[in-house]
């Protein structure tokens, strides 16, 4: 065992577990310990400044993770157990040479960060979802569920949202295409974003935010709060809630949405819809509020059949009204991709245009056209308009 860890015993015998010992107490003893090795044998500034650091990380902070939480270009960050930690930088996935040495400390840095943000994980409640304080998005999974010991994936986001300039800088839109869906956010359309996992599904409905005008009262509702809306002045954030062994109710999606149509809102953003909230965000966008929305989805005309089976599972309704209240609701369906350099584009862009022999008709406005590969492997090509939107209600009633 090498002397940080040893100091690092030591320090964790002399803490006070009565009471939540603030970060200065904290280095103040990591200091006190320090200094009393010092006058054992010779430590030079350097070597107590790393030992005061590492130990500092591991009793307060996130131990080996805290400085993977610290680089801003890594965006994922993924512990398999004790077999090995991978992250992901610039896009591409990459084995680090560091990994935990115990499940013990893998399973006190998991309880860490669920303790600080009131969710809890144990073998009876084996899946949590939770978020750090400076936003990460955090999803954990312990045995008997996972087989390979504790799973911990953490995504990262950037501490000042990606602009509208960078998306275009990166070749994500075009000018032309951030001009209308700039004019259609302001006129109150509601917009649904597809994709993977990981297509930036999230990043694009921030960005779509920083459109809608500051005289709205804007309500979010997530399952962990993960949007950085920062130019709304009357904005309501609702994050839902497990049920705990305390006896708290379960807050879904659902109980939220519903809540905030009671809130006056003028704008309402669902993080993300994958299951029965389906039901009351469409009922909400047929009975005039204004929507913004994601789903997992592989194209836009895939968003149809996913919004269905979740319908489908809160509500018993032909098909025929679902697909009816999916061409009525939503007036722009924007489908993001992750290519195979790592970086994110926008593939398509469509509208619900019609129901034509039972099916929900797609018309495509912009698609993103393959040109090649460049020498350095980056994907390029372009972002063509293919044709114009044909509902423009919401348009002229805003320029009114």
């Amino acid at each position: 065992m090498d002397k940080s860890k040893d100091l690092q015993e030591l320090i964790l015998e002399r803490l006070n577990l009565s009471r939540e010992m603030t970060e200065d107490e904290i280095m103040e003893l990591i200091d006190e310990q320090i200094h009393l090795e010092s006058k054992k044998r010779y430590l030079e500034v350097s070597v107590r400044e790393q030992f005061r650091r590492e130990i500092f990380h591991s009793i307060r902070q996130l131990g080996i993770l805290q400085e993977l939480i610290e680089d801003p270009q890594i965006t994922e960050i993924m512990v398999n157990g004790t077999q090995g930690i991978f992250i992901e930088r610039k896009g591409k996935i990459e084995k680090l040479a560091i990994r935990f040495e115990s499940e013990e400390k893998l399973k006190h840095v998991i309880w860490q960060i669920t303790a600080g943000c009131n969710r809890v994980v144990n073998e009876a409640s084996p899946i949590v979802d939770a978020r750090l304080s400076d936003g990460a998005r955090v999803n954990v999974v312990l045995d008997p569920v996972a087989i390979n010991g504790p799973i911990l994936t953490i995504r990262r986001f950037p501490p000042n949202p990606i602009t509208i300039e960078e998306l275009l800088s990166m070749g994500c839109l075009s000018k032309e295409c951030t001009n209308q869906l700039k004019v259609l956010v302001q006129a109150g359309c509601n917009i649904l974003v597809s994709g993977g996992t990981g297509s930036g599904k999230t990043t694009f409905l921030n960005v779509l935010s920083k459109f809608i005008p500051d005289t709205e009262r804007v309500i979010t509702i997530e399952d962990s709060a993960e949007l950085q809306i920062r130019n709304i002045s009357n904005l309501v954030s609702l994050e839902t809630r497990n049920a705990n062994v305390e006896g708290c109710k379960e807050i879904t999606i659902r109980d939220l949405l519903k809540a905030s149509l009671r809130m006056r809102p003028d704008r309402i953003i669902v993080g993300e819809v994958r299951g029965k909230e389906a039901v009351d965000m469409l009922q909400s966008i047929n009975v005039g509020h204004s929507a913004m929305t994601t789903v997992h989805a592989n194209s836009v005309r895939d968003v149809v059949s996913r919004l269905e089976t979740m319908v489908l599972m809160g509500m018993d309704m032909p098909l025929s009204a679902i697909r009816r209240q999916i061409v009525s609701g939503f007036d722009l369906m924007i489908h993001l991709g992750r290519l195979k350099d790592g970086s994110r584009r926008v593939l398509e862009i469509a509208e619900p245009e019609e129901i034509e022999e039972g099916e929900v008709k797609m018309k495509t406005i912009y698609r993103f056209e393959h040109k090649g590969i460049s020498e350095n492997g980056s994907i390029y090509g372009t972002l063509n308009k293919l044709g114009e939107f044909r509902h423009v209600e919401k348009l002229k009633m805003a320029q009114k």
